[in-house]
């Protein structure tokens, strides 16, 4: 699996997520537990991971969609 997105939002991993379960990519939220743990204030950011097969896709859809990816 390969880091798709960070992000402190989770409305951002929310979309994403939707994107891509809509383009039928399979992504995988990490770091939930800890930005839960740390109170809701932001400071550890969740990530959303891909299969290293679909990332280019998955970077295409974020594209489109104007998703910052950081890079």
């Amino acid at each position: 699996m390969k880091e798709l997105l960070r992000s402190s939002d989770p409305t951002i991993i929310a979309f994403a997520t939707a994107l891509l379960q809509g383009e039928d990519i399979d992504c995988f939220s990490v770091d939930v537990n800890m930005s839960i743990l740390e109170g809701g204030i932001g400071i550890f950011p969740r990530r959303l991971m891909v299969r290293s097969d679909d990332l280019d896709a998955a970077r295409l859809v974020m594209r489109d969609n104007e998703i910052d990816l950081g890079f």
